[in-house]
């Protein structure tokens, strides 16, 4: 079968056949390029506060139920316990475009409000106008599972992209940070937890647990999917890539990738994040690919703190 690869957003097509009305949109947030090599995106307090709002449990369910979702892992498992530190789903709307999701995480960081995520899951590129596509109504719910937010649902004030990525089209690079709002007067990882970070190199094969939020018939996004599976490096003339052979759909996008995960604890450290997926004709995921962390992203992290 042929096959294409793409970004694990939770796919655009799909919204469009679920007829997703979009009560809310709000505008645009500031982008700017700034000179120490990122992309930052500020959030009005007011959208903040708009974006809150929007994501009622009813529109949130209504991601997963079109009949046209992907079709069921095989590979990857619904998570068995509670869902690991700091991993939780990511929702935002793409304006021109619809509802979506990814997967994001929290990381140490000194304002304790920062996620690591896909860089496409905020940067939505150009539609078929070449006009930018905006990403709004960003918020995050840490430990989501079938509707239950044990933490709460925080609001992005800010995030950005390393100036070295260059849209949903590249896998180089392709990594997000964003800042969250506190939620209730705490902070994301004092209620929800971390899951470390490393941009040391690695040598591959790496026994890996992927984790993500896939919006295919298997759990329709409500719950997390995982996979436990070798990662191996693949370096060429444009990127270097992890890649696994785990099948996870659109949603996925941005989970983690943990190295030394300790099922007992929930605990690993991320090495990467799910970027892309080599998807049949079918709509099967036949494996993943997350970009290796390099420099010009350890300096987006680096930073992340003070959005």
């Amino acid at each position: 079968m042929s096959e294409m690869s793409r970004a694990l957003t939770r796919p655009r097509a799909v919204l469009t056949v679920l007829g997703v009305a979009v009560a809310v949109i709000i505008a645009p947030a500031a982008a700017a390029r700034a000179g120490s090599g990122q992309v930052v995106t500020t959030v009005a307090a007011a959208d903040r506060a708009a974006a809150l709002s929007y994501w009622t449990p009813e529109r949130i369910k209504q991601q997963g139920e079109s009949d046209g979702l992907p079709p069921a892992e095989k590979i990857g498992k619904v998570w068995p316990g509670p869902v690991p530190a700091g991993v939780g789903r990511l929702f935002f709307t793409a304006v021109p475009g619809g509802d979506e999701s990814c997967t994001a995480t929290v990381v140490p960081s000194p304002s304790k409000d920062v996620l690591f995520t896909a860089g496409h899951c905020l940067d939505g590129g150009t539609d078929r106008h070449d006009q930018p596509i905006k990403m709004t109504n960003l918020v995050f719910v840490p430990g989501y599972d079938h509707g239950r937010q044990p933490h709460g649902m925080f609001a992005a004030r800010a995030f950005a992209w390393s100036d070295t990525y260059q849209g949903p089209s590249s896998a180089l690079d392709d990594d997000g940070v964003i800042a969250l709002d506190p939620a209730g007067g705490k902070h994301v990882a004092e209620v929800a937890g971390i899951q470390d970070i490393s941009f040391e190199k690695v040598a591959g094969p790496v026994d890996t647990t992927m984790l993500g939020y896939p919006v295919s018939q298997l759990a329709h996004g409500e719950a997390l999917v995982s996979c436990t599976r070798p990662a191996t490096l693949d370096v060429n003339s444009a990127a270097a890539d992890w890649t696994t052979g785990c099948d996870l759909a659109g949603g996925a996008s941005g989970g983690p990738w943990l190295r030394n995960f300790d099922p007992a604890t929930g605990k690993g450290t991320v090495y990467a994040v799910t970027s892309r997926g080599a998807v049949n004709v079918d709509g099967v995921t036949e494996n993943l690919s997350g970009a290796e962390l390099g420099d010009a992203v350890r300096a987006l992290y680096q930073r992340a703190g003070g959005l």
